[in-house]
């Protein structure tokens, strides 16, 4: 469906509620901005395969320009409000965004890109004013009120996180179809049939709703008719009063999110009544076992994961009664999950069962390319099968096809001739008491080409002093074959993640190399 339909049956029902303000907007003011939002950006001269750029904190006017732009066959780029000027600049410029839109909570950024995006034509700001911007709601008001009779199907066109180099752009191929529900290839549908997501749904996901999955989700239970609660940002203990307050039935997190609701004092963790949350989905990272399991038994069967990516080329998912079966796995592929999962060496061979190597999704549905970057496009596709691609992920498929990561090709130390993945050994770290946060790197070595160093923000009380980082060495020793364990710790005062909580590997370098 659309959101349009449940505001024709349900106009006064909340579509979306930001439990910050307390503002609610409902299903048919939902539909009237999207629709003079669709006026909008067509009296601005775009059309469909146009593109849009929007930098906002987690406001629910998002939404509106969202479905705006998709029921007008245009692409939205929404902006990582945490990169610096010049990364926003890069990615407006890169896009080739005619319309920016911006929150005002963010006039001193919005500001500082002007200079440096000059393909921009029209500026406008929402919730508020900012100098040299429109005032979007002010020409929104002047919009007809009548759907276009035309509503080709647009889509987001996202950027990758950036933690190896510069983000880049992926670009879904237009369909020509009519406006639908469809945020994102299919993830609709994946969400009603995968976690049971319907009308009664109340989804919270405290992550920025720049990043994949929140906004997709996020519209594909609108399009479901639920109700989107969203948050200004993640706080552990405000996340489980926002379960209570609002009912939320669905929920989506990264496992960060899980360590620092964990680490909560127990009387806190017993405040809350969660007896609503029928689902509570993560993704984006691996999640160390301990750290599951110590949620399953603070929540219970309710935990489903799902491994997929931004480019959409494939994924799996795996349920609470799977993963206590096949505990680290991510799940399996085939039909629910848009593509089938292979396995292949550096040449393209699959390889069998239990063999770890790139992960690679068969998919001939769906196509996508990075954004004015043909040289990573190509080093997506498989050499020789068509169909199939890869976001540069290792792993190993066991001997039921359930699906197993080890990390990111581009992560891996290579010591002594011998492949050690950073994820393992930052997995037996990771729920250390007197660990708050862990990277582990390859660093350079004469001898050995490169040794395994966790980079440790250490736990509020633990001194960072050499018996601390024995004792972390001699924990990983007890754990995992010798070969694999760090050499070295360094300890910092925080890690670079993204907001969504994963790791910036290229700055956590710079971190040791000025320790």
């Amino acid at each position: 469906m659309y959101p349009g339909i449940h505001a024709a049956r349900t106009p006064d029902k909340p579509a979306v509620v930001d439990a910050h303000s307390g503002r609610v907007v409902t299903y048919a003011e939902l539909e009237d901005g999207a629709i003079r939002c669709a006026h909008w950006l067509r009296a601005h001269g775009l059309g469909p395969g146009d593109h849009i750029a929007v930098l906002s904190t987690n406001d629910p006017t998002v939404y509106e320009i969202y479905w705006g732009a998709v029921r007008s066959g245009m692409y939205v780029t929404l902006v990582n409000t945490h990169l610096s000027a010049p990364e926003i600049s890069y990615i407006v410029n890169d896009c080739g965004a005619s319309v920016l839109l911006v929150s005002a909570t963010l006039a001193e950024l919005a500001a500082e890109i002007v200079a440096d995006t000059p393909g921009v034509r029209v500026r406008a700001a929402f919730s508020g004013a900012v100098a040299g911007h429109r005032d979007y709601a002010a020409e929104l008001a002047t919009m007809p009120q009548d759907e276009p009779e035309d509503q080709p199907r647009g889509t987001d066109m996202l950027y990758s996180s950036g933690t190896t180099g510069r983000p880049k752009g992926i670009k879904p191929a237009l369909n020509g179809a009519g406006v639908a529900d469809e945020p994102g290839p299919h993830v609709t549908e994946l969400m009603r049939r995968r976690f049971g997501f319907d009308a009664a749904s109340v989804y919270f996901s405290p992550a920025p709703v720049y990043h994949a999955a929140p906004l997709r989700y996020g519209a594909g239970a609108l399009a479901l008719g639920g109700t989107v609660v969203m948050v200004s940002r993640f706080d552990a203990e405000n996340a489980l009063a926002t379960i209570e307050k609002y009912g939320v039935t669905h929920s989506q997190w990264v496992p960060t999110h899980f360590v620092r609701m964990l680490r909560l004092p127990a009387d806190v963790r017993a405040r809350y009544d969660l007896s609503t949350l029928r689902v509570a989905i993560h993704s984006a990272a691996p999640c160390p076992v301990d750290v599951k399991r110590a949620m399953f038994e603070w929540w219970g069967e309710v935990l489903y994961e799902y491994y997929s990516s931004t480019e959409s080329c494939g994924g799996t998912n795996i349920s609470p009664a799977e993963w206590l079966r096949k505990p680290g796995s991510v799940g399996r592929s085939g039909p629910d999950s848009t593509g089938v999962a292979h396995i292949c060496d550096e040449t393209g061979n699959e390889l069998p069962r239990g063999e770890i190597g790139l992960v690679y999704f068969e998919r001939h549905d769906y196509s996508f390319e990075y954004h004015n970057d043909p040289a990573k496009t190509a080093e997506a596709r498989h050499p020789t099968r068509p169909g199939w691609n890869t976001t540069g992920d290792i792993g190993y498929l066991d001997e039921d096809d359930y699906l197993f990561l080890t990390d990111r090709a581009k992560f891996t130390i290579i010591s002594g001739g011998v492949n050690i993945y950073p994820q393992e050994v930052e997995n037996a770290l990771g729920f250390h008491p007197f660990v708050h946060d862990v990277a582990v790197i390859g660093t350079p070595d004469p001898e050995m080409g490169q040794v395994v160093t966790a980079v440790v923000h250490p736990a509020d009380g633990a001194a960072p002093t050499q018996a601390l980082a024995d004792e972390l060495m001699t924990h990983c020793r007890n754990t995992m074959a010798h070969y694999k364990c760090p050499r070295q710790v360094v300890f910092v005062h925080s890690l670079p993640r993204t907001p969504t909580g994963k790791l910036v590997k290229s700055e956590v370098a710079a971190l040791v190399e000025h320790s």
